[in-house]
């Protein structure tokens, strides 16, 4: 049985495999229990093989990687149109074992054991922070009831509680201010467990040369070098540094028809995080560059003349998104008057 390419549907136990020869007849349907993948795709000769982006995939690329194979990640919204009826495992397997084959279908970068690490690392930060923001808008709304109205801003939120728990500020009832020692407590730990998570994302972002160069570029700190590297250490994926732009949603959205170009909003396509990280990064620097004469302050400031605010921050993160492709990319360091001249 020869086999040019598989389409895996991958699960918790249960496992679909569709193949295709090289004159695209299917050559085998198969169902697999998880403990039966590695052996079966052990005695197979290498072949492509395609899978949806999700959660194990990153696992399973590298296990059918060892074994010899070549391994695709799809995102799974590219491999929807090619279901043919309704959606079931077999049909899934179908699909992706058709998307896979098209010549023109984009990828997702395989991550590594060190890329994976680093982005637990990220996605529990973000937890702790929004646990935080939610403990903080509770503790704004219960003391709006009372007649406190409180700036949202955490520092004056600390301050405030403390007036509140030590019967500096108001008369409230011993059940109330009881509960607000609670808080207080709570928000502490809080505090305590985003700077752990903080000093981790400062360790991995000494220790990682990628990070360190990419982390020269105005508006790309700690936070924002390790969760790029985590999400896209390979560049082998981009072309250019457009397609790494538009994959992480900074380009517009395109709805055009009939030779009429319409072009709306950026697309927000991609990791919402690795966005909102490189968006926050522009706006910083945005601050920062009224008065500077060198010529990345100059443009943002001829933007700013013409363009709203917010345009330019994103068009800043879109230019940093290039910026950091090109880096990467070709192994340079970064040169702040080579790239903002010829970016």
């Amino acid at each position: 049985m020869e086999i040019k390419r598989i389409g895996l549907d991958l699960a918790k136990y249960v496992f679909e495999v569709h193949a295709v020869d090289n004159d695209e007849q299917v050559v085998l349907r198969k169902t697999l229990r998880r403990d039966a993948v590695t052996q079966f795709f052990a005695e197979l000769e290498p072949c492509v093989v395609g899978m949806e982006a999700c959660c194990g995939s990153h696992y399973w690329a590298r296990v059918l990687t060892d074994l010899g194979h070549n391994v695709r990640l799809i995102s799974p919204q590219f491999v929807k149109p090619y279901v043919k009826s309704n959606k079931n495992d077999r049909n899934d397997a179908e699909a992706i074992c058709e998307a896979v084959g098209r010549p023109s279908m984009r990828f997702v970068p395989p991550k590594s054991p060190e890329q994976l690490e680093i982005q637990a690392v990220h996605r529990i930060r973000q937890r702790v922070v929004a646990n935080r923001t939610r403990l903080v808008s509770q503790v704004r709304g219960l003391l709006g009831e009372h007649g406190i109205v409180v700036a949202r801003d955490i520092n004056r939120i600390r301050r405030t509680l403390s007036e509140v728990v030590d019967g500096q500020l108001g008369d409230f009832g011993e059940l109330f201010v009881e509960m607000l020692r609670d808080m207080r407590e709570e928000l502490a730990e809080l505090d305590a467990r985003l700077s752990d998570y903080n000093r981790r994302i400062r360790n991995l972002f000494r220790s990682n040369e990628m990070c360190q160069r990419i982390g020269k570029i105005e508006g790309i700190g700690p936070i924002t070098a390790t969760a790029l590297v985590a999400a896209v250490g390979n560049q082998s994926c981009f072309e250019n540094g457009r397609q790494f732009a538009a994959w992480l949603g900074l380009v517009p959205k395109q709805h055009s028809s009939g030779g009429k170009a319409r072009l709306f909003g950026i697309s927000k396509r991609g990791d919402r995080y690795l966005r909102t990280m490189l968006i926050h990064g522009a706006r910083a620097v945005l601050g920062r560059s009224s008065g500077k004469t060198d010529a990345r302050s100059q443009w943002i400031n001829r933007m700013r003349e013409r363009r709203h605010p917010n345009v330019v921050a994103v068009a800043l993160a879109n230019k940093n998104a290039r910026i950091v492709w090109s880096v990467l990319s070709r192994e340079e360091a970064y040169q702040p008057n080579h790239i903002v001249a010829t970016a």
